[in-house]
């Protein structure tokens, strides 16, 4: 999996400047951003779609993931998207480990005619498509929750922004040039403001 995926997931809640939005509010939301990452999914996308049920499920994913990520930049503060209505730690933690054990995987090798091998996870047998999706979404989360990288996880501080992201510099304050800006912006307001 790659270790974006697990980032990507829970950057599905972004704020604007109208407030917070969310990219998997509905089911053509879902759809699209399921799409986006079809080969990482194992989703043939001329035949996907969404139910409610399945929206419901992977929303309900994605709240559990924001909730361990949250625990791993503590003692910071977590995103101020929804910091206040995660669910708690601890079935947050058991919802990610049985939907990430629900479908059992198995390396499968790959070998395009001009490319590298490599091997991808593939389901080890028969497995309905939402618990396949989910499955691939809380493993991505445990693979950097439990890897080198977790130690590198912040919630950006930046004037309105709700991302999480893995801090890739020493020096990387912000989750992008645009929310450094912002936050520069801000601080030169105050410091105008009451000098």
């Amino acid at each position: 999996m790659p270790p974006t995926l697990a980032l990507e997931f829970v950057s599905t809640i972004r704020a604007r400047r109208t407030g917070v939005t969310d990219s998997l509010e509905d089911a053509e939301g879902l759809t699209a951003w399921i799409l986006a990452h079809a080969g990482d999914l194992g989703v043939d996308p001329d035949a996907f779609t969404v139910t409610p049920r399945m929206r419901e499920e992977v929303v309900a994913l994605r709240q559990a993931i924001r909730a361990l990520f949250a625990r791993a930049v503590s003692p910071g503060p977590a995103s101020a998207a929804d910091a206040a209505r995660l669910p708690a730690f601890e079935p947050s933690l058991a919802l990610v480990n049985a939907t990430a054990a629900a479908v059992p995987v198995a390396p499968r090798l790959e070998w395009p005619p001009n490319g590298e091998p490599a091997a991808r996870p593939v389901p080890a047998g028969p497995a309905e498509e939402s618990a396949r999706i989910r499955a691939a979404l809380a493993a991505a989360a445990i693979d950097l929750l439990a890897g080198p990288r977790r130690e590198q996880i912040r919630a950006c501080p930046a004037p309105r922004c709700v991302l999480y992201f893995v801090k890739e510099h020493p020096r990387q304050e912000w989750c992008s040039v645009a929310c450094g800006n912002r936050a520069r912006a801000a601080r030169h307001y105050r410091q105008h403001k009451t000098g």
